[in-house]
């Protein structure tokens, strides 16, 4: 996929600055050290793109329990490495020197967390310390945290920066710890950050595999398998969804540019929709009929899940103003290229836990349970 470069920001708005890069010239590139952690998952690996489609020199780092071999860019400098192991985290750290960190590496899974509450902890909290206390001793200028809208919780949206942090699940204590973490030590030793909190980012690369998040590649896995989707609750759930291409570009600038250091963002559109939207739509690009999909298509409707948030979108003012937000890929379109990316790939079977579930009860998904999908 090309990375577009987004247009500059209004530079009124944003204030005169001094900056690590301003628009208009090249960005700083082979002499600057950047790696991105979750480098051969789906984020991660655009963003590897787009960093080198810049000009920089970018090393990676994936445990490849959710990436793949055919994400990673050639002329990317890439290690298999599992964050969760401190000792060896640490040696990579001490070798590579980098100067800003883009932390993409997660097991985000909220719905899945509440069932998995030790290794959601140790595969998000304790995995990015594990990055960035050692960052912070080689002296590390930046860090770039994806965290997570699921911070919120299930406060009255639409979500704004500054809004508490109330988080409703296991996955969002992680991330909200993040956060907190990283503003805590940077006052301390003073090294610069921006978190960005991204709305249900989608598209190609998309693991589809994965049974428990992504609820768009589910869909379309099941589809492409010629097999019905499961819906939890009545569908009515409403989520604001993100295009990669409109998340990249904007996670690339607040890198770069003094704007962003020490500021939250909200990344997405502002547009919602229901899980019955985003259903129809799916079939509609599999050229089903949305109001009359055949039986052996059509969906299937489950309980709801636990702690689940029925409404989750954010305001997008702080990003339009200082990072030039804007939104170029509607959800139709985007679920159109994602449909036709994904045929392209086929089918994929399921990637299921391999030590399993840590809490079955019965409030446990069936369809993880019996692995259903």
């Amino acid at each position: 996929m090309r990375y577009r470069r987004p247009a500059p920001p209004d530079q009124a708005a944003a204030g005169a600055r001094d900056t690590i890069w301003r628009w208009g010239e090249a960005m700083p590139g082979k002499g600057r050290r950047l790696l991105v952690t979750g480098a051969a998952g789906f984020m991660g690996s655009h963003l590897v793109d787009a960093l080198i489609a810049e000009g920089h020199t970018v090393f990676g780092v994936d445990d490849m329990s959710g990436g793949y071999w055919r994400n990673i860019h050639p002329q990317s400098e890439f290690t298999v490495l599992d964050l969760r192991n401190r000792e060896a985290t640490d040696a990579y750290i001490r070798k590579v020197q980098p100067e800003i960190i883009f932390h993409m590496a997660a097991d985000a899974t909220e719905g899945r967390s509440q069932f998995t509450p030790l290794s959601s902890t140790e595969r998000n909290y304790l995995a990015y310390l594990n990055v960035l206390v050692p960052a912070i001793r080689e002296g590390m200028r930046k860090m770039v945290l994806i965290s997570s809208m699921s911070v919120y919780g299930a406060q009255s949206p639409p979500f704004h920066e500054d809004m508490p942090r109330q988080p409703e699940d296991i996955y969002a204590i992680a991330k909200a710890a993040m956060e907190r973490a990283t503003e805590i030590l940077a006052e301390v030793h003073g090294f610069q950050y921006t978190i960005i909190r991204p709305h249900n980012v989608y598209g190609e690369r998309q693991n589809i595999a994965d049974p428990y998040r992504n609820v768009i590649g589910i869909f379309i896995n099941r589809l492409l398998a010629g097999k019905p989707f499961f819906i939890y609750g009545d569908g009515e759930q409403k989520r604001a969804f993100s295009h990669i291409d409109d998340f990249t570009p904007y996670t690339v600038r607040a890198g770069f540019d003094d704007v962003a250091n020490g500021q939250i963002f909200n990344i997405g559109p502002r547009e919602e929709y229901t899980i019955n939207e985003v259903a129809r739509l799916v079939l509609k690009h599999f050229g089903y009929d949305p109001d009359n999909p055949p039986p052996e298509v059509k969906p299937i409707y489950h309980p709801p899940r636990p702690k689940e948030v029925k409404e989750a979108y954010c305001t997008l003012d702080k990003a339009q103003r200082l990072l030039g937000y804007r939104t170029t890929v509607s959800l139709d379109e985007g679920i159109r290229r994602m449909v036709a990316w994904a045929k392209e790939l086929g089918p994929q079977p399921m990637r299921y836990l391999k030590d399993g579930l840590e809490l079955i009860t019965e409030n446990t998904p069936a369809t993880w349970v019996k692995q259903m999908m």
